[in-house]
């Protein structure tokens, strides 16, 4: 199996582990999968094909829907209200 899809794999399970922690508890590893999700793209892109790289794209950008609009809101300027 390529690297980049085992890395996919941990990010995937480390991104299940962050969902049941409780909400003050997530932004931090929540934060870091933000990051890492875009060069992990691009790896498995380079690696196994951009069918598969556009297939992850769309799963990440499903889970992390919510903290994406958000940002896009602060971008323009809004102040979204976060959740407790």
């Amino acid at each position: 199996m390529a690297p980049a899809l085992l890395a996919l794999c941990v990010w995937v399970l480390v991104a299940a582990v962050t969902a049941f922690l409780p909400m003050r508890r997530q932004y931090v590893p929540g934060i870091a999968l933000l990051i890492a999700a875009p060069a992990l793209m691009i790896w498995i892109g380079l690696s196994v094909g951009w069918v598969w790289a556009a297939l992850g794209t769309a799963a990440f950008l499903s889970m992390f829907r919510n903290p994406l609009r958000y940002f896009w809101a602060r971008a323009r300027g809004e102040r979204p209200e976060i959740p407790k």
